[in-house]
């Protein structure tokens, strides 16, 4: 249910590397923005949570564009990860559901800063048809125009921000409308052909995890067992942890 992502069909990059390429992303970004020019892979990889020599490896699979004792210059590697990312040419985004998480989204400044436009917002309520949405006054237009909003806007990427019992109808109009990238925030798995690629958004699994982490701390908090108990205890759970957090950055 994947397909390449757009301006890495030429080289053959782990998923889990693509995954983190965004981090970077931003985090140059971030340096650029208070003047940084030159970075090494020590301070890239702290401010961007993983290890230098995953950091590395990663870029390794871009090219050669560090230099031994200098670093990275920052705009250069932001360029050739935007480069391989497809952000340097605009992306056409059309958003289906106008409600609160759709009109946020419309509102969102950050995507035209990485390289997306919101070129059409539609709705099937006849109540919100033909408002203004965002802080452009994007007009919401009839779910019926879906297909037209996309052909006419050259569209690429679909957004999903309807309740779940509509989702797969609406997954299925866009991939019938071209659409072969689909970003679901609809609490649904959703079927599509093979060649379609979905990102799942569900924010209340999210919070569910931080409710895991936030229920543990209580537990380990809790004055429970004898000291020492409590003390081999917290020991073997610092060691859970550890091995947990070496896998998610492994993964």
């Amino acid at each position: 249910m994947t397909s390449p992502t757009p301006g890495l069909s030429r080289r053959d990059i782990p998923p889990a590397t693509v995954a983190r390429l965004p981090v970077y992303h931003r985090v140059l970004g971030q340096f650029d923005d208070a003047g940084v020019t030159t970075v090494s892979s020590e301070e890239l990889a702290h401010a961007c949570g993983v290890s230098s020599a995953k950091l590395r490896k990663d870029l390794s699979h871009l090219g050669s564009y560090g230099t031994r004792g200098v670093g990275y210059d920052v705009r250069f590697l932001a360029y050739q990860i935007s480069r391989e990312l497809g952000l340097t040419q605009p992306w056409g985004v059309v958003i289906v559901g106008a409600g609160n998480l759709g009109q946020a989204l419309v509102a969102y400044r950050g995507f035209a800063s990485r390289g997306f436009a919101v070129v059409g917002v539609v709705d099937a309520s006849p109540a919100l048809v033909g408002s203004p949405v965002g802080i452009d006054d994007v007009r919401v237009q009839s779910l019926d125009r879906l297909e037209h909003v996309i052909a006419a806007a050259d569209a690429r990427i679909g957004v999903i921000a309807v309740p779940a019992e509509a989702a797969q109808d609406v997954a299925d109009r866009l991939v019938a409308a071209g659409i072969r990238s689909i970003l679901n925030f609809a609490p649904v798995v959703l079927s599509v052909p093979a060649d379609v690629e979905v990102r799942k958004v569900d924010l209340a699994v999210e919070l569910q995890i931080l409710a895991f982490h936030e229920q543990r701390r209580e537990d380990n908090a809790a004055p429970v067992a004898p000291r020492l108990l409590n003390r081999r205890l917290s020991t073997t759970m610092n060691r859970y942890e550890h091995v947990a957090l070496e896998e998610a950055s492994n993964a």
